[in-house]
């Protein structure tokens, strides 16, 4: 038997297979706080519990992952988030009570501005500040995925300018900063995160200001290939 022939008699549904998810945990910042995006759910199981904006593959339209990833954000915050990222899989016979269960989780990031109103539209849909997720009754391990994102993106922070992508297209180098505090939780010193930044010439120029504080700042936006640059040093040292 050749290859074609084989193909042609195969029968994937000879093999058990597990129900395979993907899950995206999309931050925000919004008044200096990091948010998540989380859903309501409206069936079972853990009807009525919040949990990530995911679910299955369309595999008449996903050709990828991503593919998915994005139509499922889409669906909830009307935009496509300008950064995602895989972040691991995870899977078991306990995380779903409908069987063994696969989920390909994702970290993404978006302008709290971007989406605001779409969100605000959306009954079942809400933006939550990160340090109550603990006191929320989440779905399945959607609360495992949640930290283990957190702590990706605090990472992110330390040897990137990713972080970037949760602010407004146009932003400010004390903007930049404060997010990057924010993920951290420390504070950086102005000259020495400013001096990296510029020298990384990761950012453009907009020739726009901002008024911060009584003192116009200039307006930044991100290069197209920003998200690769990794620092040499993290940016505490």
């Amino acid at each position: 038997m050749n290859e074609s022939d084989f193909l042609k008699n195969y029968d994937k549904r000879s093999f058990d297979t597990p129900l395979i998810t993907v899950d995206s945990v999309l931050f925000t910042c919004h008044e200096q706080r990091l948010h998540v995006l989380l859903v309501k759910r409206d069936e079972h199981p853990d009807k009525g519990c919040w949990s990530l904006p995911g679910g299955f593959i369309d595999q008449t339209i996903d050709t990828c992952l991503e593919d998915t990833v994005r139509r499922k954000l889409k669906q909830k915050t009307g935009v496509d988030a300008p950064y995602v990222e895989q972040l691991k899989s995870y899977g078991g016979n306990a995380r779903d009570k409908r069987g063994w269960a696969v989920t390909v989780c994702y970290s993404a990031l978006i302008a709290f501005q971007a989406c605001e109103a779409h969100v605000a539209s959306v009954s079942d849909a809400r933006w939550h500040p990160l340090d109550d997720i603990a006191e929320l009754a989440l779905a399945f391990d959607h609360e495992t995925l949640i930290m283990e994102a957190r702590e990706r993106l605090r990472q992110k922070a330390l040897y990137s300018i990713v972080p970037a992508y949760a602010l407004p297209e146009q932003f400010t180098l004390p903007e930049l900063q404060k997010l990057h505090e924010i993920l951290i939780d420390k504070p950086l010193q102005k000259k020495s995160f400013r001096r990296r930044i510029e020298q990384a010439e990761l950012l453009i120029d907009t020739g726009l200001k901002r008024s911060e504080s009584g003192r116009p700042a200039s307006l930044y936006s991100l290069k197209a290939d920003s998200a690769e640059f990794t620092f040499l040093r993290n940016l505490e040292n």
